[in-house]
C-alpha cells in the first residue's frame, strides 16, 4: 500500500470509528444481510489515476476483488478503458495534439492514445501512467485475480462496440464458464447496449444503469440482471421493490448503487438493502459496511 493510501485509509478508519462502526456492527447482532459487495470505481481512484493500471493494482492493494471501468472505441477500433469521451480531462492530449480539438476518443488511433500522460493530471507520482487497451487491463486483472465490471461508455457512439467488446472479453478467456459465472459483469447506461450483450451473449451477467421507474422494472428484468442506480434516486422502498422481480438468469434483480464515498452515506445505502456499492474509496466503503 503507498503513503497515500495509507492516509486515506488511516483517515476513513478513523471516520468510521467515530460515525458508523455502531450501526454496522449492530446490524451484524441481528443477523441482517450479507455486506454489499465493493466494486472499485475505475479502480481505487480516489488513491490513483482512474481507469490506469495503477488503479486496478491500488484496489488489489487494498484487498478489493471488484474492479470497475468503462470502455470505448479508438478510430481505429481498438477498445480503449477511459471515462469521458474526450481525453482533455485525464490525459495530456490538449498539449501532446494541439488543434484537434474536442480530443475525441473516436478521433484517435490506439497509437495516439498510447502516447499520452495519463498520470500527471493526478499527481506527479503517476506521471507517464497510459491509457490502457481493454486487454491490457484484462491481463492485469487476470494477473491479480479480480473480477470485472464493465461499462460499455456511450454505445450510441461507437456502432457495433458491444460485439467488439465481446470479442476481446473472448479471445481474452474472460467469456469461459468460471469468468461468465463468477468474474464478470457488463454494464450500460443504454438499454439497447444491454438487451444487445444479453441477446449475443445470453449467459452473460448484466447490468443497466441507472433508475427505472418502478412501472417499467419488469420489461428491464426481461433482459438483466441487475438495476444500478445512483445513490441520490433510491430509497429501502425502491431496493426492495427491484429485488422482489426476478431477472433475465431468473434470479432476484440486483441492486448495484454509485457512487458512493464516504462511511456515512455507505452506511445508508447498505441499510437500503442493496447487493453492491460502486465506489472510489472501496476500503472506506468496506469498513463503513463490514
Amino acid at each position: 500500500m503507498s503513503a497515500r493510501t495509507a492516509t486515506a485509509s488511516g483517515a476513513a478508519a478513523a471516520l468510521l470509528g467515530a460515525c458508523v462502526l455502531l450501526p454496522a456492527a449492530q446490524a451484524q447482532a441481528s443477523g441482517a444481510r450479507d455486506s454489499p459487495v465493493v466494486y472499485a470505481h475505475r479502480g481505487a481512484s480516489a488513491y490513483a489515476p482512474e481507469n490506469t493500471l495503477a488503479a486496478v493494482d491500488a484496489a488489489d492493494d487494498l484487498g478489493i476483488a471488484w474492479v470497475e471501468n468503462d470502455v470505448q472505441l479508438t478510430k481505429d477500433g481498438v477498445l480503449v478503458v477511459v471515462h469521458d469521451t474526450t481525453l482533455s480531462r485525464t490525459t495530456d492530449a490538449e498539449e501532446v495534439f494541439p488543434g484537434r480539438a474536442p480530443w475525441a476518443v473516436k478521433d484517435f488511433t490506439a497509437a495516439e492514445i498510447a502516447k499520452l500522460d495519463a498520470g500527471s493530471w493526478f499527481g506527479a507520482g503517476f506521471a507517464g501512467a497510459r491509457v490502457p487497451t481493454l486487454t491490457q487491463f484484462l491481463h492485469r486483472l487476470e494477473r491479480n485475480r479480480q473480477k470485472l465490471l464493465l461499462e460499455i461508455k456511450s454505445p450510441e457512439a461507437y456502432p457495433g462496440i458491444e460485439r467488439e467488446t465481446l470479442r476481446v472479453l473472448g479471445r481474452e478467456g474472460w467469456l469461459d464458464r468460471g469468468h461468465v459465472r463468477n468474474r464478470l459483469i457488463i454494464q450500460s447506461f443504454g438499454a439497447e447496449s444491454v438487451k444487445t450483450v444479453h441477446a449475443q451473449r445470453p449467459d452473460v451477467v448484466t447490468g443497466f444503469l441507472g433508475t427505472p421507474p418502478v412501472a417499467d422494472l419488469p420489461s428491464y428484468a426481461a433482459f438483466t440482471d441487475q438495476i444500478n442506480p445512483s445513490h441520490t434516486t433510491i430509497g429501502a422502498d425502491y431496493v426492495a421493490t427491484v429485488q422482489k422481480l426476478k431477472g433475465a438468469h431468473g434470479k432476484p434483480l440486483r441492486v448495484n448503487t454509485w457512487t458512493v464515498n464516504d462511511a456515512a452515506k455507505a452506511a445508508e445505502v447498505a441499510g437500503f438493502g442493496v447487493d453492491g456499492i460502486i465506489t472510489n474509496n472501496p476500503d472506506t466503503v468496506r469498513d463503513a459496511t463490514r
